[in-house]
Parts: C-alpha cells; sequence; structure tokens
C-alpha cells in the first residue's frame, strides 16, 4: 500500500506526456548496460519499447488508486509480441526490468509536485518494480507450465511410436522437437513405473540423464517405465543411478540401435527381457536383454531363440569337435573327466576345446550362467534341426490330437 499522500491530476499527466520520453530512455539505458540487447532484430527491440510504455502508462492508472492492490502489471506483458516473449529468457526480463526500474527511480521523481510526492513517487517506482518482476515471473512460469504439458504429450507419443515400430517423419519431428537428436545412438531401458512420488522420481531420472550427457525421453504405459536415452558425445559414463528412477523389479536395457528409426528394435527386446525377467531372479539391475536369453526364449521370443542358435554358429563353423565336446560336457553334467571317456580323449583336450567354445561364443561353458545360455542353445538349435527334418510334425500333432 502507499501512504495516504494523494499524487496531484497534474503530475500524473506529467508522468502520462513523458511516457514516451521515458520509453526511449530505456532503451537507451538497456543498449549501454545489456551486451545481448543490442543484438536483438528490430521488431524485438520495438516490442520491449511497447511494454516499456505500457508499464509507465500502468504506472500512472496506478498512482491514481493509491489505496488498492496493483493490477494491471501483467497487461504489459499480455500486449508483448508472442515471438518477444519465446526469444527473451526469464534471467533477460529480470535484467530489462532492473534497468527500467533504475530509469524510473532517476526521471519520475522529479515530475514531483514537492517533496511529499517525490517520497511517493520514489516508493511507488520501488513497488511497481517488484510487482513488474513478479508479474513476469508468473507469465514464464504459466507458459513453461503449459509448454511442460505439451512437451509431455509429445514425448508420450514419441516413445508409444518407438513401442510399436512406427518410426515415420512425424516421430521424428516431434522428437526433434523435444531436443532428442534422431540420428544419436538409442538406448531402449524398460521397466516398472515408481510406486510412489513418480513425478519427483522421474524428474530425478532426467536430471541425472542430463549430468550424464544424455538426451532422455520418457513414456510412462501404466505400470511400464519406458526411457529411450541417447548415448553421449564423450566416453559412456554408464546407466550407473539412472535405474534407481525405476520402480521396484527388474530393470532392462535392450542393445544400443543406431538413432531413433532403428529404436523400435531395441524396446522390442528390452520389453521381452522385462517380461522374461521374473524368470531369473537373481540377475543384476539393470541387466541386458542379451543377458536373458534363455528366459525370453522359453516365453517365445523368436529374436531370442534366433540369437541362441545363431550363438553356436562359430562352432559349426570350427567343425564338429568343438560342438561335439560342447554337448557332450554339458549332457554329462559338467564333469570333465566323464566327457573325456566318452570322447576318447585326454581330459587337457577337453580343457583346451572348452577354451576354444569360450573364445568363439563369448560364453565358458565352466561358469553356471554361461553353461545354461549354451545348453538352451543347444536346445535350440536342436528343435530347428528337426523342424526342418519334419516339418509338419505340429500339424501331425495337431491331427493325432483331434
Amino acid at each position: 500500500m502507499l501512504p495516504h499522500v494523494p499524487v496531484r491530476r497534474s503530475t500524473v499527466r506529467r508522468l502520462e506526456l513523458a511516457a514516451g520520453g521515458l520509453a526511449a530512455s530505456c532503451l537507451a539505458a538497456m543498449e549501454e548496460r545489456l551486451p545481448w540487447f543490442p543484438r536483438l532484430p528490430a521488431d524485438q527491440r520495438a516490442g520491449v519499447l511497447l511494454v516499456t510504455q505500457t508499464g509507465v502508462g500502468n504506472f500512472a492508472a496506478w498512482l491514481t488508486r493509491p489505496g488498492e492492490n496493483i493490477r494491471l502489471t501483467a497487461e504489459a506483458f499480455r500486449i508483448a509480441p508472442r515471438d518477444l516473449a519465446r526469444r527473451l529468457s526469464l534471467r533477460q526480463t529480470v535484467e530489462l526490468v532492473r534497468v527500467a526500474t533504475d530509469v524510473f527511480e532517476q526521471h519520475l521523481p522529479p515530475l514531483a509536485a514537492d517533496d511529499d510526492e517525490r517520497r511517493v513517487l520514489v516508493e511507488a517506482v520501488l513497488r511497481f518494480g517488484r510487482e513488474i518482476a513478479f508479474a513476469a515471473a508468473t507469465v514464464y512460469a504459466n507458459a513453461a507450465e503449459t509448454r511442460g504439458a505439451w512437451d509431455a504429450r509429445l514425448e508420450a507419443l514419441v516413445v508409444d511410436a518407438v513401442v510399436r515400430g512406427e518410426a515415420d517423419d512425424a516421430m521424428v519431428s516431434r522428437a526433434a522437437a523435444l531436443g532428442f537428436d534422431p540420428a544419436a545412438t538409442v538406448t531402449v531401458v524398460a521397466g516398472s513405473t515408481p510406486a510412489e512420488a513418480p513425478e519427483e522420481a522421474l524428474g530425478e531420472l532426467r536430471r541425472r540423464a542430463h549430468r550424464s550427457g544424455r538426451s532422455v525421453l520418457v513414456g510412462v504405459q501404466g505400470r511400464r517405465l519406458i526411457v529411450l536415452l541417447s548415448e553421449p558425445s564423450g566416453p559412456s559414463p554408464g546407466l550407473g543411478r539412472l535405474v534407481d528412477g525405476f520402480g521396484p523389479g527388474p530393470v532392462v536395457v535392450g542393445p544400443p540401435v543406431p538413432g531413433l528409426r532403428a529404436a523400435h528394435a531395441g524396446a522390442r527386446e528390452a520389453l521381452a527381457g522385462l517380461r522374461a525377467a521374473p524368470g531369473r531372479p537373481d540377475a543384476p539391475r539393470p541387466v541386458a536383454a542379451d543377458d536373458l536369453l534363455p528366459e525370453r526364449a522359453l516365453c517365445g521370443d523368436a529374436a531370442a531363440h534366433r540369437a541362441l542358435t545363431d550363438l553356436l554358429a562359430p562352432l559349426h563353423a570350427a567343425g564338429g569337435a568343438l560342438l561335439a565336446t560342447l554337448t557332450t560336457y554339458l549332457d554329462g553334467g559338467g564333469a570333465l573327466e566323464s566327457c573325456a571317456r566318452a570322447l576318447f580323449v585326454h581330459p587337457n583336450t577337453v580343457r583346451y576345446r572348452l577354451r576354444r567354445v569360450s573364445e568363439l561364443t563369448g560364453r565358458a561353458p565352466t561358469e553356471p550362467r554361461d553353461a545354461q545360455v549354451l545348453r538352451t542353445a543347444l536346445v535350440a538349435a536342436r528343435l530347428d534341426a528337426d523342424e526342418l527334418r519334419n516339418p509338419y510334425n505340429e500339424r501331425q500333432g495337431d491331427e493325432d490330437v483331434r
């Protein structure tokens, strides 16, 4: 509230007449004190001039009603061109308000008729500048909230398109509008939605992703959370604590894919791994989808089935001895001596062949988990071989049941 000292109508009139000169003085001070201001296009500087003139007019109108709260401050921003609001950041707007307030403090008090009026004008300028700053913050907050809601809808559309494999130009354009490079290598991570304070958890996930140099797109699909991460330009820091943004349960990482258009392949594997993850309760968090191949194959994932059979391709190319040794070793329960007796070779020969299997497949038959993967791969290969020998097995089985 202003002090109960009336401002003469003649003083208010002088303020109104001085509006144009004050606005010009403000622009001159902005060009002198703000290095970025002279680089603005002429139409944007004209927009700042218009906002400043409106602010002076609102200030003069407010002085005639000193007992009321300021109601007209936001009007100065409502008349601003939309392009101006998009080009200027909140920090730049606050700098403009600060410069304008300093100019008002220099030029308005001398327009007062006496000392009492001068004190009223000084206090009014300070309060009006504060209210203008608050009004600017409110305008930018509303714009950010609207933009955030729109970005969330775009983000959901992009993630949904990736999951459904609809990588069209519209999806790529939406991702680019969100600041996600469509050509960057993409990793898809799938898990459960945070049960408690999901907005805070997802916000922290985004912040950690940005700190690690990654772009991120987040999609919440009911109880399922899907995150698209771009590879950082520098050395990859790994997922680290990004998985803390997920809810309880497994978190599965799909293989990196080259670009957003190919992200459906990574999403398909990540989601297949998420469905199969309960079959491996001791899996790390996060776990790569490729580390769940046996469980995925048991769930009917054709891609995992093919990956398992491809795992044995180097053994077929190397000759039958390695594959026979692996089969005998695993079928015999992993006993080295009995495997050597069954093959009529020395145990050291079995050790050498198993080392070769490990080198060619990347899986060590002597390690329990790798042995499980290799055993499942052998089963998948046998099923494929049997289907090639008798492709009518399934049809004949159905007829027998009938």
